[in-house]
């Protein structure tokens, strides 16, 4: 007899004894236990536009102990929701549930058959590492989705997921060939393609899992016709539970009934996958139409040429793109046209892809198709997908467009009645006034995407949204197609189910639901007996975060750090492992409270918590807030890297400056953050100085009362400043280029003035008059970078002072050091957006290599012939840029190799405070150092950097230096041998101090120790 239907009325879970669940799952679970306000803060939402806070987070070391996790939950009545890369959109990975998160230990791939073409996985492996590692044998998993650098194989294997390489090679639902499943019960099988004979002899041996494989037998037998006649036969339905897998002719598998299921019947515990053999060559051709239903049109047409993928853009999306300046090289490359086929031919070799790309265009330049354009340059290629790829982000945060939602964002119809439905679809947007949403997707497979400016903050906008909802669904159904074509049910559609399969199936699927999970503790109120579509939204008609009075602007937010923080979208590019700068902590500990959407996450949670009583409800003094972003490096490697430019560098300090307000801070921010104004009393006895923090017995001393690691070496103050030695020189050259301001900032001022030295050579030698303020002028970056804000403004308003008259004569201000550049060319303006001289600054302010490369005209860099090795600082990647830098190598005849290192760790103050080593040295050795270490000894490493170079050489590097840009081209000009000068980078040597510099020393010591209590004062005296 089958089970009766699970029934739930939706609210919130039974009442779980939170502090008995904790101390069992801690002693029984060999994993990480979490139940801190932080911990569930960052998990309560995923890509979607629900939010659950859940009960708790168990991160399992093995699988042995995510099954233990399960035995503790089963025995408390805590219900369960597996999680991996949490980018799901509608609503499946968040809920008031235990969360097993699989993704940071769990991620091994067991076994490679490539014979079978099998491989064996754990459920947390990602996509392009399980790729990775089967690259030698070549072949790969088929189904790639978008997300591929950090969704795992168990949250594909819960959504069914696609991608567009799905035209090839399938959904996931094509390419399982067993599981390793983990009833709430306890009952742990294999599952997979079941015979006769396998079946006889599963009831032979009796149990659980007999009972399990009748009652599944029983469930196809009695809606056998509804199966066969109700599911539409198209190659994109994802929406519902996979029952059409239980029908004879798919073999009775259960692996494959299970997939899609999004965790609402069984915990994956392992994986036997189906591998194809990877695309060998591929050329990618691009067709434009008149308008997106048009190129839906010829679809078909193109399908039988039989693509490898098969994709639909729109001119709304490239202009989105376009608008936020994402993936410029490949959007330079796209015809125009109102929108475009994406369309991937593959072979053996190269001549043979370009051969069937080849005979592709001559058919639709034949059917009278707009302009053909092909590629078949693989870095073009990956350009063009990087174009595709960025879609999601690129169309959620628009600068001067509403903000977009899931919700309908992958409905699917049959390939050869897209156009017809895209119409349609565009006709309803346009009816409920949302006609500016993009339209693309998957077109060779039907599936359409697109993100909604839904207004989701006012009742009558949430109505609109259900009411859009319900009609969508109603069209998509007219035409035979899925509610879901790729993103899976979860909350968003599992409402609308009935739309799509009627009430006989709908009741199978609460019986497939009671087979598996009678007690309805796996994700409940997610695809059977959901939660309405219009509940636990994270915004909701009764959002409102408040209006706080902030220190930075927001100029690209409407002034709101509640804006700001709802930039966030939850796609989780910041869990990649590896490539770009983001998410540098989250790379090395793996850690969702260490990436940006974490901290997004935890910054939302506190704005709510004064208003709907959300998780954190301490305001700016949360605990949980600082933990969170105590290991962010502030690299604003996001501001680039993220497809929505979260700028967690620039919240970090804004939070820290509130939570810091009237009390005292770490030692490291009196020591790091008032760096400048050290530098500048060091400046007078630097010996001194660096008799204190280099002696053994008062280095100590002095590192522990400044709250830096006793690991890192104090960087030695050099013996005379730049600005010093700029004073008593001579200017040469002609200066027939007229006039540049050259920055002195701390780091090359008084640490390493050669480097502002051979800027002056240079830049001399490039026909510039060099000048150089003759008194003391910092950009604040010490003081934003720990949140001490009020000193930062207060020091940039006394710099545009002494710069304002060279601003106002359009001199350009040439900086040497990325970060302090950066804080000219970004932090000023979201400071000050108001204020004309620094916008002033901000359009004047070069780097070296801009100024000779873009405002130099017949400028030519030295030949250098050598092969270096380039660190770029992580805020040169997110807001200078190195295409001038590039061109500049090039044209000296270097061999440049700009290593994909990411952040070097160090990040100016981050490294040397203590609690930050280990994390620090760990994010150089992912790829930076060892990337050193292997480099020949004729080989040239180049970091603009203070820190970068500190880091290289402080590190196990092969006793390394790293040399300034400047520096290199410098010895260019005079023919030298490129290896670093220690002369000329420090300046004029220290000398070995005398017993008066010990004496200061001591007196500079006590100074430092109460310099803490003097700044307290001051600030609450402000």
């Amino acid at each position: 007899m089958l089970p009766q239907p699970v029934v739930r009325a939706p609210g919130p879970a039974p009442e779980v004894d939170l502090a008995a669940l904790v101390a069992d799952l801690r002693a029984e679970v060999d994993g990480e236990v979490r139940f801190d306000v932080g911990s569930r803060a960052a998990y309560s939402t995923d890509a979607s536009n629900y939010r659950q806070v859940p009960l708790g987070v168990v991160v399992p070391r093995t699988v042995e102990a995510g099954v233990a996790a399960v035995a503790v939950c089963r025995r408390h009545g805590a219900p369960l929701v597996s999680r991996g890369g949490g980018t799901s959109l509608a609503g499946q990975c968040t809920n008031t549930a235990v969360v097993l998160d699989w993704s940071k230990y769990c991620h091994l791939l067991l076994e490679v058959d490539p014979q079978a073409r099998t491989c064996l996985v754990e459920p947390g492996i990602v996509l392009d590492s399980l790729n990775a590692q089967l690259a030698s044998t070549g072949l790969e998993y088929g189904p790639r989705p978008a997300t591929h650098s950090r969704c795992t194989l168990g949250g594909m294997l819960g959504n069914n997921s696609c991608g567009a390489t799905a035209q090839r090679t399938g959904k996931v639902v094509d390419n399982v060939v067993e599981l390793e499943v983990l009833l709430y019960d306890g009952t742990r099988f294999w599952v997979g393609e079941t015979s006769d004979e396998q079946y006889a002899e599963i009831q032979r041996r009796g149990g659980r899992r007999a009972e399990v494989y009748r009652q599944l037998r029983s469930l196809r037998e009695e809606y056998l016709a509804d199966i066969r006649t109700r599911y539409p036969d198209i190659p994109r339905r994802v929406s519902g539970y996979n029952l059409d897998s239980l029908l004879p002719e798919k073999g009775f598998h259960i692996a494959q009934t299970l997939v899609g299921s999004e965790g609402t019947l069984v915990t994956v515990l392992r994986a036997r996958l189906r591998l194809v053999p990877v695309v060998r060559a591929s050329a990618l051709v691009f067709v434009n139409y008149p308008d997106i239903a048009a190129a839906g049109d010829d679809v078909m047409r193109v399908l039988a040429h039989q693509p490898v993928t098969l994709e639909g853009i729109d001119h709304r999306l490239v202009a989105d793109e376009r608008r936020k300046h994402q993936q410029l090289a490949g959007l330079r490359e796209i015809p125009e046209g109102g929108a475009w086929l994406m369309i991937q031919m593959g072979g053996d070799t190269p001549a043979q892809a370009r051969a069937a790309a080849n005979r592709l265009i001559t058919a639709v330049r034949g059917g009278g198709s707009g302009t053909v354009h092909e590629f078949t340059d693989p870095a073009h290629e990956r350009q063009m997908w990087q174009v595709r790829e960025s879609s999601l982000g690129a169309t959620a945060q628009v600068r001067g467009a509403d903000r977009t939602w899931p919700g309908w964002e992958d409905s699917a119809v049959a390939p050869e009645k897209l156009g017809s439905y895209l119409r349609d679809l565009r006709r309803l947007l346009n009816e409920y006034g949302l006609g500016q949403a993009s339209l693309y997707g998957h077109f060779g497979q039907g599936c359409v995407h697109t993100r909604i400016p839904f207004q989701l903050t006012t009742a009558d906008g949430v109505a609109r949204f259900r009411s859009f909802l319900e009609r969508a669904a109603d069209l998509v159904v007219s035409y035979g197609g899925s509610l879901s074509g790729e993103h899976g049910d979860g909350q968003a559609r599992g409402e609308l189910l009935p739309k799509m399969y009627g009430s006989r199936l709908m009741r199978a699927f609460g019986q497939l639901k009671a087979i598996f999970d009678p007690a309805d503790r796996m994700n409940p109120g997610k695809t059977v007996s959901p939660y309405p579509l219009d509940s636990h939204l994270r915004l909701g008609a009764d959002y409102h975060h408040p209006s706080l009075r902030t220190t930075f602007a927001y100029p690209d937010d409407q002034g709101s750090f509640a804006n700001a923080v709802l930039r966030c979208v939850g796609v989780g590019k910041c869990r990649r492992h590896d490539g770009g700068v983001m998410c540098p902590s989250y790379m090395v500990t793996r850690e969702e409270e260490d990436s940006t959407r974490g901290r997004s996450r935890l910054l939302f949670e506190m704005l709510d918590g004064s208003v709907r009583g959300g998780s954190i409800d301490d305001g700016w003094r949360s605990d949980a807030v600082r933990d969170a972003l105590d290991l962010c490096l502030a690299c604003k490697g996001c501001k680039a890297d993220c497809p929505v430019n979260v700028d967690m560098a620039t919240y970090k300090a804004e939070f820290l400056s509130h939570h810091y307000a009237g009390r005292l801070r770490p030692r490291a921010h009196y020591s790091m953050g008032w760096l400048p104004v050290l530098a500048a009393v060091a400046g007078v006895a630097p010996g001194a100085v660096n008799a204190l923090t280099q002696a053994p017995g008062l280095g100590r001393l002095a590192k522990f009362v400044g709250g830096i690691d006793q690991r890192r070496d104090v960087p030695t103050f050099a013996g005379e400043s730049f600005q010093r030695w700029f004073a008593d020189r001579t200017p040469a050259g002609d200066g027939h280029r007229g006039e540049v301001l050259l920055w002195p900032d701390t780091f090359t001022n008084r640490f390493h003035p050669g480097v502002a030295q051979a800027a002056v050579e240079v830049l001399e030698a490039a026909g510039w008059r060099v000048r150089v303020p003759d008194r003391p002028v910092c950009c604040g970056l010490t003081w934003v970078s720990t949140g001490q804000l009020g000193v930062a403004t207060w020091m940039l308003r006394r710099t545009l002072n002494v710069l304002r008259p060279h601003l106002r004569a359009g001199t350009r201000v040439v900086g040497l050091e990325p970060s302090c550049t950066a804080v000219f060319r970004s932090d000023a303006h979201e400071l000050f957006p108001d204020d004309e001289d620094v916008t002033r600054l901000r359009q004047q302010t070069v780097t070296l290599a801009e100024l000779l490369h873009d405002h130099s005209p017949g400028w030519r860099p030295p030949r250098l012939p050598a092969h270096a090795l380039i660190q770029t600082h992580c805020h040169q990647h997110a807001v200078l840029g190195t295409t001038a830098d590039q061109a500049v190598l090039t044209g000296a005849g270097v061999e440049a190799d700009f290593v994909d290192s990411g952040c070097c760790g160090l990040a100016g103050n981050f490294g040397f405070e203590q609690g930050h080593y280990e994390v620090s040295e760990a994010c150089a050795e992912r790829v930076l150092l060892p990337a050193v270490r292997d480099a020949a000894g004729t080989d040239v490493i180049l970091a603009d950097g203070f820190s970068c170079r500190t880091q290289v050489e402080q590190s196990a590097a092969g006793g390394r230096s790293a040399l300034h840009l400047a520096e290199f081209l410098r010895a260019g000009l005079h023919g030298e041998a490129v290896t670093p000068w220690p002369e000329r980078r420090w300046g004029r040597r220290p000398q070995p101090p005398t017993r008066a510099a010990r004496l200061a020393a001591v007196g500079l010591l006590g100074l430092a120790v109460l310099a803490p209590v003097v700044a307290l004062v001051a600030s609450k005296a402000r």
